[in-house]
């Protein structure tokens, strides 16, 4: 079995991002491992511009200070229980954000929910879970949501 060494765990502030936050902790304790939480916050300001509304200037950098603000909660919580953790931020769609940073960083398994915020997303455009399987360049532990609906 290969060894573990870093961790990473999209968040997306849910519920079940949280459970898969939880068994990634357990992991790293168990392991020694090294924990990266990346949020991935997508803005399509050219979507919004096609309806005449202008955009402002500000719209990235105050989603991305308060995505750091919520992902700092998270930080908290896995320092308490011991966990060496890193945050990441990308403003990259989820698939592809995970992927690209867990090839970056080269992390060694990807935990993560079946199901976040992304709602009816999935039945539109697949869900973040099944892109990041097909995208992966590391093994992907997957966590059930808790309705499996």
């Amino acid at each position: 079995m290969r060894e573990i060494r870093r961790i990473l765990v999209p968040v997306d502030f849910s519920e079940p991002s949280a459970r898969a936050f939880e068994d990634a902790m357990a992991l790293a304790k168990t392991w020694g491992a090294e924990l990266h939480l990346l949020h991935c916050y997508v803005t399509h300001p050219q979507q919004i511009e096609l309806y005449g509304i202008s955009v402002p200037e500000t719209l990235d950098h105050d989603l991305r200070q308060a995505a750091l603000r919520r992902l700092d909660e998270w930080l908290v919580k896995a320092r308490a229980e011991g966990v060496a953790v890193k945050p990441h931020i990308t403003a990259r769609f989820p698939g592809e954000g995970i992927a690209a940073l867990a090839e970056e960083l080269n992390v060694d398994l990807i935990v993560m929910s079946t199901r976040g915020l992304s709602g009816v997303k999935h039945l539109l455009l697949g869900s973040v879970t099944e892109r990041t399987l097909r995208l992966a360049p590391c093994p992907v532990w997957v966590v059930p949501s808790a309705d499996r609906s």
